[in-house]
C-alpha cells in the first residue's frame, strides 16, 4: 500500500479513535467465522498501539490465540474510523494498574486484581478515516446539490487510508 500517512492525518486518526471510546473489534474464530464485538478503548500508547481490557479466558482471547489477525470499527458524530493489524494477549500487572479506571470497573467489579483479567494489545498495520461535517446544514446543502445536478454528494467530508 502506497504509504499516504503524514503525521497531521496519523494524529486526526488516533484523535478521531480517541473521541469515539467504544470500537467493534472483529476477530475470527477458530473456524474461520468473523466475530464482533464492543470493546471500551483505553487511550492509544506514543507509539499507536491501542489496548483493551478483556477477560483471559474469554472468546477474545480464544480467537485471538487462533488468529491474531484483528479489525476494529469506530462510528461517532460525523466521524468513522477503520483500523486493522495484529493482536495478542498481555498478562502485565504494571500496564494493567497503568491503563485501569474505574470506568473499568463496571465489567470487571473484582478490580484491577481480578486473575481474569487481561489486556488485547492491536498493533495498526492500516487505518482509515472519514469525517463528515456534523452540521445538519451542511449535509443539506450536499444533498440539495446532488439532487439539482445529478451527481453523487461530493466534497463534504475526507477521507484519507494510512499506513501505520
Amino acid at each position: 500500500m502506497e504509504n499516504l500517512m503524514s503525521k497531521s492525518d496519523r494524529k486526526k486518526l488516533y484523535e478521531m479513535i480517541d473521541d469515539i471510546k467504544i470500537a467493534m473489534l472483529t476477530t475470527v474464530e477458530k473456524g474461520g467465522a468473523l466475530h464482533a464485538r464492543p470493546m471500551a478503548n483505553q487511550a492509544a500508547d506514543k507509539s499507536g498501539t491501542l489496548w483493551f481490557f478483556t477477560e483471559k479466558d474469554g472468546g477474545v482471547a480464544k480467537n485471538v490465540k487462533a488468529n491474531p489477525r484483528v479489525s476494529l470499527g469506530y462510528a461517532g458524530s460525523g466521524a468513522y474510523v477503520a483500523v486493522s493489524g495484529n493482536a495478542e494477549m498481555i498478562h502485565d500487572r504494571k500496564k494493567i494498574d497503568a491503563l485501569w479506571s474505574e470506568e473499568v470497573k463496571a465489567w470487571f467489579p473484582d478490580g484491577k486484581d481480578d486473575p481474569n483479567l487481561a489486556l488485547l494489545k492491536v498493533d495498526p498495520e492500516v487505518g482509515e478515516y472519514w469525517s463528515f461535517p456534523s452540521a445538519p446544514v451542511s449535509r443539506a446543502i450536499g444533498y440539495v446539490k446532488a439532487k439539482l445536478t445529478g451527481e453523487a454528494v461530493d466534497d463534504i467530508g475526507e477521507n484519507k487510508k494510512l499506513a501505520l
